[in-house]
């Protein structure tokens, strides 16, 4: 049995990799910090900026407008008047009062909010309060008397459902309840005095005089509605990250960018992209049309969804193909992520509920196509094409010229890899056969220590330590040009090995 001081002078014996790992511990934690670091500050930043768009959104609701015309001229009026007096604040949209001269008839306050001057209209129905007061002193007009005929209500379902419906529509039905309530304070009393209590039909419109009636520009009530203006407009940006990638990973398997000229380059992407997209816009615009449950949307419409979203697509393929034409792949992250971030705060939230900062996304694609979707489903209100089209098509042949000048850049790095990479070794490398080994050894004591490498046809490879360093340099330098001209990209399954080879 050993005693305990033959092992304490038992020599350490270090592990495998211990030597190494001391070696490299100090450079691997800085590199490792400072992506650690950067990625972290990456996703706090871009969550932070979409977060900010709905930070305290709802003390913005008063920058909704909402039109409001008093054709009864009334106590229904006077009464919705008092009522918005009691709700208006930050909280609540604003109600922007006209006079029935510049709207004479209804139909000139529903054009209005179709073409989205304002979000929402409420106006009083003409007679209304003859209607109300003849009902109160009548057992026969109590009987006919409909209280939803006083006032009307006008919002596009259509437009930023979500919100919409929780800011206008929600809004709109409590300016009601409280129109209610103010005609109580002010005529109320005075009614329940002279009325027939004994009369059942008067006693209850006394007790629920006024209502109203809605018209919805384009009801937009199916569940997928929460996805319209959140992942359908990301999913399109995403979809062309990767195809780009499969491009690049294809290409470069059969070395396309330095075998082929960069016109027919180019040629080949813009023909690919514009197929690939073509198919994608028509699969977006399938799945939004599967499952629109009830909503009432023809097959025009569905045609022009697929335009506007193979537009918006092309457009994202072109600006993701320059920024991976000329970015470095380890900024492609920083780059992806901001640009899908900045693209979905723009859509996430109409910008009346988004502090001012974020306005700037009127330049963005993402915005202006859903504008031009909001357009297609509402049967042509929200008109915004004359912003909108001007902004996309600015994107697309931007984009475009861009890209072309990426594709010759591309096939520049491409040509460079491989003359790098073909370059011959140094002078002092050369063969040596097992024939001639006795004078390179007779060589490597004369000079510095030589490098031998056998290949599997048995001829060896000698090179001096110099020549092997500017052989690492030489390779390092051909895999940098060849990661410019095909990165970022990925091996796909249906390349065969073989018939790459055979090239």
């Amino acid at each position: 049995m050993k005693s305990s001081s033959d092992l304490a002078s038992k020599p350490h014996q270090a592990k495998p990799g211990e030597a190494y790992w001391k070696q490299v511990r100090k450079p691997f934690l800085i590199a490792i910090s400072g992506s650690f670091v950067l990625l972290q500050l990456l996703f706090l930043g871009n969550m932070c900026y979409l977060y900010g768009t709905q930070f305290r959104s709802s003390s913005r609701y008063h920058n909704f407008n909402v039109l409001l015309v008093d054709y009864d001229g009334g106590v229904i009026g006077q009464s919705l008047l008092a009522a918005y007096r009691e709700l208006k604040g930050n909280d609540f949209p604003t109600l922007i009062q006209n006079n029935a001269v510049d709207y004479p008839e209804p139909q000139n306050i529903y054009e209005s909010v179709c073409r989205g001057d304002y979000w929402a209209a409420v106006y009083t129905n003409p007679g209304a309060s003859s209607r109300l007061s003849s009902a109160l002193a009548s057992s026969t007009a109590a009987t006919s008397y409909n209280n939803s005929d006083a006032i009307t209500y006008i919002w596009n379902g259509a437009r930023y459902p979500t919100i919409a419906k929780s800011a206008i529509y929600a809004n709109v039905q409590t300016l009601v309840a409280a129109a209610h309530v103010a005609y109580n304070h002010l005529n109320g009393s005075a009614a329940g005095k002279s009325i027939d209590w004994s009369n059942e039909a008067i006693a209850q419109i006394l007790f629920n005089p006024i209502a109203a009636s809605e018209i919805d520009v384009k009801p937009t009530n199916q569940g997928t509605r929460v996805l319209y203006n959140t992942v359908s407009m990301v999913f399109p940006i995403i979809q062309q990250f990767f195809f780009i990638m499969a491009l690049n990973g294809i290409s470069s398997s059969f070395g396309l960018f330095s075998k082929l000229l960069p016109v027919q380059n180019g040629r080949l992407r813009m023909n690919l992209s514009a197929a690939y997209t073509l198919i994608g816009s028509l699969c977006s615009a399938g799945y939004l049309w599967a499952f629109r449950e009830d909503w009432d949307v023809n097959g025009l419409q569905f045609f022009l969804t697929w335009m506007a979203l193979w537009l918006y697509m092309h457009i994202n393929f072109l600006v993701m193909d320059v920024a991976t034409g000329y970015l470095q792949m380890q900024f492609m992250p920083f780059f992806v992520l901001t640009w899908v971030v900045f693209n979905i705060a723009s859509v996430v939230s109409p910008f009346e509920v988004n502090p001012a900062f974020y306005r700037w996304g009127y330049a963005l694609p993402t915005h202006e196509v859903y504008q031009v979707l909001v357009q297609i489903w509402s049967g042509d209100c929200e008109k915004q094409l004359y912003r909108s089209l001007p902004i996309l098509f600015a994107w697309w042949v931007v984009s475009l010229a861009l890209s072309i000048l990426s594709t010759s850049h591309r096939c520049k790095a491409a040509v460079a890899a491989e003359r790098t990479s073909a370059l011959p070794p140094s002078e002092e490398q050369g063969l040596e056969t097992e024939s001639t080994a006795d004078e390179s050894k007779d060589s490597e004591n004369k000079g510095a220590p030589l490098s031998r490498t056998t290949t599997s046809d048995g001829t060896t490879l000698v090179t001096r330590p110099a020549d092997l360093a500017a052989i690492r340099r030489q390779t390092a330098e051909s895999i940098r040009l060849e990661q410019r001209a095909y990165g970022p990209s990925y091996p796909t399954p249906f390349v065969h090995r073989q018939s790459v080879d055979e090239q």
